[in-house]
Parts: structure tokens; sequence; C-alpha cells
């Protein structure tokens, strides 16, 4: 007896999650399953397509499971596709000349890229955002090249920004709509969405359109033609060497059109409530297909279709209920999220709460019902408390009374899981967690409890493994971490350490495996000691990665994959301001300046239009300066000996003296001289968190040593070592470490004090909190530093020794790499200044123009 053949016409990821589920439920025990691809790597998470730019590899996508892959009742035929459907005999014809006889047909085909039909649009140096293949086309053309142009400000438009910054690219965005992520946020938050980008570098060009691709004379691109959205005109041309079209998608539907199956006026496979088709036998999932009036382009409805499907076709019944879909991404490192409608007016009897600040960027918009529901929230810079509102959306959770809390929210991470106020344990058991995979919160809890009952433990990968929660989209990540250390808290067991969902260890015990085993670049960092099937890095582990590689291997931190992982200040080796100008600080060891560097600091302000700002860690900032700029300033000042002040990094920044017994009538000791000896040897050491230090010649303390991180204060008879003071938020005094160290002695503790905080210290932990976490305190760490009772004093002592000798000024580095100059160029054929940054002079010295005073160019955002 023949048994019955589903036919699965797509293999992305909704089409892969339908056959993932068609084996689960054990469908394919009785039935054939037959999915054609027309993609060589079938069922890859398009979502984080931007992974392989950082180093990931097609594999590290992939969505199928061996499990599924090896069911002898599923045959996938990759890189062929269905060319014919004939519904009526349920037939099929794919471009392998195979013909494919089926019971049961899913359109899975989903959508395909819009490009606007513009002159130029098929030259050299043109593509689309969407494949693989589309990814390895950019990574190849990009190399070498210096600027590009993205058209479609969307999620999939900034996703490609974010891609060809990380290849080196300046790059500039081109939407015709007035603002950002127009579909997602509302204008006030689109707009500071845009300003937020904009002080990355990336150029906003809103309400605009692309009229044209202009070809340079070898044939492929050289420019855009650019016009005002919705009008005629011409709004200038812009220079560019890569063009990226991310400005929507179209519903793949040419094979269900041209087999008589009905679509919408305006594209999609029309679908009832479980995704049938007008034609028996035939059903349409994901993008492809109209469901509820509308296509749904996000993973969490496809997969919801999916679902629907796989029922259907087990002869259960199932419906669809889609509404608004929850969305939390970073974007460009900016994080922004939706809830139900964010752009929702104010209905008859509700509630607006809004709050803006133009300084920080932040933007919340929460629009309540007359009933006191959510309807829609809009979060811009800050999405803390996304959770509680999209369950309060969804009726999983109370709104509070006091709706001045909705308008910033505590952030998850600051509450207490065991007391379960707020966040997801204060969700009802049927609130749905992962709405990818449709799990609600009473299945993770019971996976949290099931995995401490047998194993004593549990942890995210334990949860994800049992209910598949968290392997969609990822956004549900923090609610699971939330629903594990709740449970871990309340059977008394202590919560886990891992740095993040990627790697397993805490920050000082993957600093110690990644120096132990000499690793040298993330992708053998990644390889080694990440967790299996968890993606390619997050905002929390590559900076840190970053910061281990940069202390243990010593290398310019922008070479090979480094790059990628660099925040925004250390990607452009300066300090990036509030108007998207920079800072250029140079080292001033001890505040010792000689007249004529003195002068060349004046020079060059002069010369470049910057704010002069002597700051009180005895450095000389000078602010303003654009991108291009920086390169030509750097040379100026390394010519004239100075070098980095690495006040963009997580490093040791200064140290701070007084004129001690050189010319003070109190100094005891040469305190200016030994802060220049110190700054000397720590200079650019890569840090958990920066690193203050300071030096007084006398125990008047004009240094200010006892707030620092590390305080020198000298006495007749030596100096007194103070560690873990701060000043900030959270002031601490110094704890005294040792007493009366004569230099050498002094350096040596230095040493081995800087050594152990970098090998142990959580990412971002200043060494005040590191000292009050450690157990036992200033005592455990005078036995470890002074007493040297673990008997790594030694090893310690040379972790700075190794970070001596190699010691080099990355600006100097950058200078002499002509490949490493290009990040730097505002465009690719011209050396002209960015015209969108505008200057005012305020007390005779140039400031940056207040938001009211700059000026838009053709749509143009500074």
């Amino acid at each position: 007896m023949t048994r019955p053949l589903v036919l699965v016409v797509g293999h992305g990821m909704v089409g892969a999650k339908l056959v993932e589920l068609l084996v689960r439920r054990g469908t394919t025990a009785t039935t054939d399953v037959v999915v054609v691809g027309d993609e060589p790597t079938g069922g890859y998470d398009r979502v984080h397509l931007s992974r392989l730019f950082e180093g990931a590899s097609p594999d590290d996508l992939s969505l199928v499971d061996p499990a599924v892959a090896a069911d002898p009742a599923v045959t996938v035929l990759a890189g062929e596709r269905v060319e014919q459907l004939d519904s009526a005999g349920r037939v099929a014809r794919t471009s392998a000349g195979r013909t494919i006889r089926y019971d049961t047909a899913v359109l899975a085909t989903g959508s395909v890229p819009f490009v606007p039909p513009v002159p130029g649009r098929d030259l050299p140096g043109c593509f689309t955002y969407r494949t693989v293949d589309d990814v390895e086309r950019i990574r190849t053309w990009s190399n070498g090249r210096a600027h590009g142009v993205v058209v479609g400000g969307g999620l999939l438009g900034l996703e490609a920004a974010g891609a060809l910054r990380s290849c080196g690219v300046a790059v500039e965005v081109v939407e015709v709509a007035p603002h950002l992520m127009a579909a997602q946020v509302d204008a006030d938050g689109g707009a500071l969405l845009g300003a937020r980008i904009g002080d990355l570098g990336v150029a906003v060009h809103t309400s605009t359109t692309l009229l044209g691709v202009v070809a340079g004379t070898d044939g492929a691109v050289a420019a855009v033609e650019l016009g005002p959205a919705g009008g005629e005109g011409h709004a200038g041309r812009l220079a560019t060497e890569m063009v990226v079209v991310a400005a929507g998608i179209r519903p793949c539907d040419a094979l269900a059109r041209d087999a008589g199956i009905a679509v919408g006026p305006r594209g999609g496979v029309v679908v009832d409530d479980a995704c049938r088709t007008s034609a028996p036998g035939v059903l349409a999932i994901g993008e492809c297909a109209l469901a509820g009036g509308r296509v749904h382009g996000l993973v969490a409805p496809g997969y919801q279709m999916a679902r629907v499907a796989a029922a259907v076709i087990a002869g259960e019944p199932a419906s669809l209920r889609l509404g608004e879909t929850p969305t939390k991404l970073k974007l460009l490192g900016v994080d922004v999220a939706s809830v139900g409608l964010p752009s929702a007016p104010v209905p008859p009897g509700g509630t607006e709460v809004r709050f803006t600040d133009g300084t920080s960027r932040v933007h919340r918009r929460v629009v309540l019902g007359a009933n006191g529901g959510v309807v829609g929230a809009v979060l811009v810079g800050d999405t803390s408390g996304f959770d509680d509102l999209a369950a309060m959306a969804a009726g999983d959770a109370e709104v509070p009374d006091d709706l001045a809390g909705l308008r910033a929210p505590a952030a998850a991470g600051d509450r207490d899981p065991a007391a379960g106020a707020g966040g997801a344990a204060a969700l009802r058991d049927t609130a749905t967690i992962c709405s990818c995979e449709n799990v609600a919160k009473g299945a993770i809890c019971a996976a949290v409890a099931g995995a401490i009952a047998a194993t004593g433990r549990a942890d995210v990968a334990a949860v994800k493994a049992a209910t598949r929660a968290g392997t969609g989209c990822g956004g549900c990540a923090p609610q699971l971490a939330q629903l594990v250390d709740a449970g871990l808290a309340a059977a008394g067991v202590e919560a886990d350490t891992r740095l993040c969902p990627h790697f397993a260890d805490s920050r000082a015990a993957l600093h110690e495996r990644v120096r132990t085993a000499g690793c040298t670049t993330w992708a053998e960092v990644a390889a080694r000691f990440a967790d299996p099937g968890t993606g390619s890095g997050c905002e929390v582990c590559k900076p840190t990665v970053a910061s281990i590689l940069a202390s243990t291997d010593g290398r310019y931190v922008l070479d090979g994959d480094l790059a990628a992982l660099q925040d925004t200040n250390d990607h452009l080796l300066a300090n990036l301001q509030r108007d998207g100008t920079y800072s250029v600080v140079p080292r001033v060891p001890g505040g010792e300046i000689t007249a004529e560097r003195l002068i060349v600091l004046g020079e060059v302000a002069q010369a470049f239009g910057l704010y002069v700002k002597i700051t009180g860690g005895q450095r000389i900032d000078l602010l303003g300066a654009r991108v291009d700029q920086l390169p030509a300033i750097w040379a100026r000042l390394v010519d004239a000996g100075f070098e980095s002040g690495h006040a963009y990094g997580k490093a040791v920044r200064t140290v701070k003296s007084c004129v001690g017994s050189t010319w003070c009538r109190y100094g005891v000791q040469d305190s200016t001289g030994l802060a220049i000896d110190l700054e000397l040897r720590y200079r650019g050491l890569r840090s958990p968190h920066k690193v203050k230090m300071g030096v007084s010649g006398c125990v008047r303390e004009c240094a200010e040593a006892q707030g620092k991180d590390v305080g020198v204060i000298a006495t007749e008879r030596g100096w007194n070592l103070y560690v873990g003071g701060n000043g900030g938020a959270r002031p601490r005094h110094a704890d005294l470490l040792a007493a009366d160290l004569d230099r050498a002695g002094l350096v040596r503790v230095v040493d081995r004090f800087l050594a152990y905080y970098i090998r142990t210290a959580d990412r971002l932990q200043r060494t005040s909190a590191w000292i009050e976490s450690l157990d036992g305190g200033v005592e455990h760490l005078r036995r470890v530093i002074v007493d040297d009772e673990l008997g790594i004093g030694a090893d310690l002592e040379a972790d700075i020794d190794r970070h001596v000798a190699r010691y080099r000024c990355e600006w100097a580095e950058t200078l002499a790499d002509p490949a490493r100059l290009r990040r730097f160029r505002t465009f690719v054929n011209s050396e002209e200044a960015d015209p969108s940054i505008v200057v005012v002079t305020e007390r005779d010295q140039p400031r940056p123009a207040p938001a009211w005073q700059r000026v838009e160019l053709a749509g143009a955002r500074p």
C-alpha cells in the first residue's frame, strides 16, 4: 500500500519548522515527506544572517535538526525548485525534470526582496540582502572598498547597514519614510533611533527615494541619484562603491498564481484560519501566505502557521490566532522594541504614557485602552520592561495602578528572582514566553524543576533542549534566564554565573581558558569554548572576548576578526560624543608636558576647530572631530611625540599626580616621576573596566589617590598602596593593601594586583565591586597579592612584563597602514567634510550645535 506523501515547497525557516513538527509529532511514521528547496543550504536562520559577517559559517545558522534529517521518511531536494503545480491532479514538476505526486502540498515559498525599478539596479556592485549567497557576494565586493549605500531603513536595512559597517565600510542609509523603522516605531521613536544611529557615524537620509544607480568608467556602481519621497525633483548625487537594497519583501506567490490558486490583490496566497488555500489539498504558510488579510513577515507567525499546518495534515483541528507580535531588536547596537500597535492613536477614554529624553536618546510610549489594557508600546534606546509590557498586552499580567512606572520600569536584571516581583516570574503559567515555539511559562517552570530534580542544576541550555523555547529568534532569552534564576532560588540552588547564553564560563573562567590555550582570534575562542548550537556571539560576550584577547595576546585591536567584536569607541579609536563627532585624547603622562608639545595641541585644535577641555585627570581633551579628520589630527600629534590616551577603551586611562617633592614644600617623594613611570608601564592595558590611578606626594592627598582604583601615597619611608577606590554614582574609599613599599616593591605589587583583577573580575566590574565580591575581601587580596599565598605572583608579574614588551600605540599603528585608514573616510572619492555637521561658537570655543540649530540637507540626519 502506497503511503501518503506531503510535499513541502520551500526549505526556509518556516518550511524547516513544518518538517520538524511532522517528525516530532510522529506523522512520518505513516507519511512520507518530500522537501524541495531552491537554495543549496536549506533550513537556516535568516533572522541572524548578519552573523556571517562576524565569522559564523552557514553551518552555524542551520536549523535542520540531525534527528529530523535522519528520518527515513524525509527526503530533501536541495538546489531544486518546483516550477509547476497541477493542483487538480496533485502533481508537481521540478527544475530537475522530476515529477512528484502528492496528497498534500504545503507552499512555504517565502518572499523575495523588493527592488525598486530604477535605472542601474542590475549594475555590478548592486545587491539584495536576503540569502547566504547574498552575504557572500556582499562580503567579497566590500573587500577593499570604503563606502556603501543601503536602500531601506527598516529591520533588514539596518541589519544590512550593520553588516557593511562590520566590514569596515562607511554606510549611508536611504529611507523613503519620514523616519526609520516606520512599521515598528512611532515618529518620535524613529527620530531618536535615527539620531542614535547617526551618532555611530551612519548617515541617514529620510523622506528620500532612490531615483537610480550610476555607473562609473568601469561599468560598476559609482553613485546613486536621490530624490524627495512622494514628489518630483532631484535631491542630489551620492558617490558610493556599492548599493545594498533592503527595501522590503514581496510574497513569492508566482507558483500559486500560475496554478490558479487565489492570491490577494497586492500579492500573497490567500489562506483561511487553517492555512488552507482555494485549492483542495494545498496549504500555504509563512511569508508567502496572506492570512487574516495581511502578509506576516516575522518568524513567530510563520512558526504558528507551521504548527497549524502540521495539525491539519495529522487530521486534527487547528486554527490561527495571529495578532501583533511583540518584537525586540538590537540594530547597530541600539535597542528597539514594539508591542501591539506602536503608532496607535489614543482611543476614546484611553491614556498615553510618554517619555522622551533627547540627551540620552531614549523614547518610550505606552498607549492604554479605555479598559486599562496595553494597546501598544514603543521603546527606543532602553527596552527594559519590554517583557512586562508584552505580557500586559497579551492579558498575562496586570497593568500597574501607578502608570508612572511604565515610563522607565526597572530592568529585569535588577529584580530579585526569588521575590518574583515583576518580570517573567510574575506572569500567569499560561502566559506565552516563547512565541516562536509557542511555549508557555508553566512548561518552562516545569522544565526547570525537572532539571533541578534530575541533576541538582538548571540552566537556559537545558530549558531550550527540553522545551525548544528560545531556539527561534532568541528574543525570549532574558525571560528564560529570569525563570531559571527564580527556579534555582526557590530550590535553594546557587544561580548560574555564565557570561551569556553563548558561554557557560564566567568572565574570569573564560579568561583563564583563553590564556592557557593561547587563543588569538574570536573564531578560536568560539570554536573551543562556546556552547555548541547557540549562535555566534552577542553584545555581551564579543566585547568581553575582545578585552580578554587584548590583555592576553596584545595584537592591534582591529586586526582580523577582532574589529567586529569591538564597541563603538574602540572601533574608531576615539570616544563618540553626543553630536556624532569624536574626541581626541592624547596621553600626557603625569600631566608633564613640554611647551613645544603644548603648542602642537593648540595648533591642532585651531586647525580643526576643536573644543579644548583640560580635564581633572591630567588630560587635554580635543572634542568635535569628524571621523575623516581623526587620521589627520593624530598624524600631527604622533609626529609631535604624542600617543593614544586610550580614553576610548576599557583600559588603564591616566595616573593623576600632584607635583610632589619636585615643587611642593610638603612633598616627601617624587610623585610626578612615579606617576609617569606607572602610566607608561600600564598604558593601554585592557581590563574588565576602566582603571584610574593616582599618586600623591604626601598625606595631604592632592591627587585624591584614595578615590582611585590604584592609589599611591608617599610616606617618609616609601609608598603606601591603596586599591579599590572610585568615585561616580557609587563612591568607595580605597583599602590599604600594603605600606611603606620601596619603588620596585610598589611596582611589583601593582603588577600583581592589575593582572589578578584582569584574570578574575567579571565583565564591566570596577575594582571596587570586584574586591567586595571576593571571599574575604581585601584580606584575601592581601594574601594573594602581597603574601603570594597561591604561588602565582611571578606568573602575574610575567603577564604585565609581556604587556610592556609588546605595547604599541594603536594610533601610530593605524597611521602606518593604509588599509586600516580606510575606515576613517566619510566619502569614497572625496576628502570633503561631512556637510551635515554644524558647529556654533560659545564662550569663544567651538561647541556642538543644539538639536534645534542643526541643519538637515535632503533628508540627511547628522
